[in-house]
């Protein structure tokens, strides 16, 4: 059976338009870190290299000796986690795009160990060459307890929603551990208008303690 992440892990992908919290497990990723306004055209040859690499991961069942454990499924959304560059110019409830680190990603299957992760590298390098595949690493992540929201409209409205979810922290006695969020892209930005695009937001918190 295919495994299709809207149909098998809603949990992590598909959450309703208010906060929860959420326990995300350790997941394996390419990952590429940069930093500039997402909105200049270096952006997209970030997101070109990391789709590179999935979609071998994707087709690797027909290489001449393919992965063992194998199993058919749907490539994984992009995500990214967003920081600020240079943080003496940070400006609170102020959006400097200029001065965004971001650390974009895409999660790989249960199967991609880090032997075969470096294979698909190798192969990919040889046969969709890229500049930006040597800045590539793969990386497992446990985010841990998060709260998590599905934002609807523009990335520049995400205040919004994040104002939302800092109410629903301090209702819960939650806080977060960092000023760092992940972004999880469901809707293609260059295929949809911005009033529709659909983005999972979330962040890592904690209990207060007493």
């Amino acid at each position: 059976m295919k495994k299709e992440w809207r149909k098998h892990e809603k949990q992590f992908y598909l959450p309703k338009n208010k906060p929860e919290l959420v326990q995300i497990p350790h997941f394996n990723f390419f990952t590429i870190q940069g930093e500039g306004n997402p909105n200049n055209e270096f952006f997209g040859e970030y997101i070109s290299a990391l789709y590179s690499l999935s979609y071998g991961a994707r087709m690797s069942y027909k290489w001449s000796n393919p992965p063992n454990d194998y199993y058919e499924y749907t490539v994984y959304p992009l995500e990214g986690v967003w920081d600020i560059a240079d943080k003496s110019k940070y400006i609170p409830k102020v959006i400097d795009k200029d001065n965004l680190a971001f650390e974009l990603m895409i999660r790989q299957p249960s199967f991609v160990t880090e032997d075969l992760a470096n294979d698909i590298l190798e192969i990919t390098k040889q046969k969709k060459p890229h500049t930006l595949l040597d800045q590539v690493n793969f990386k497992t992540i446990e985010e841990g307890a998060c709260v998590q929201m599905l934002h609807v409209g523009s990335y520049d409205d995400e205040p919004i929603s994040f104002e939302i979810m800092n109410q629903f922290c301090t209702q819960n006695d939650l806080k977060r551990t960092s000023m760092k969020h992940r972004e999880i892209y469901l809707s293609d930005f260059r295929k949809v208008k911005p009033e529709d695009l659909k983005t999972v937001l979330r962040f890592k918190v904690e209990k207060y303690s007493n």
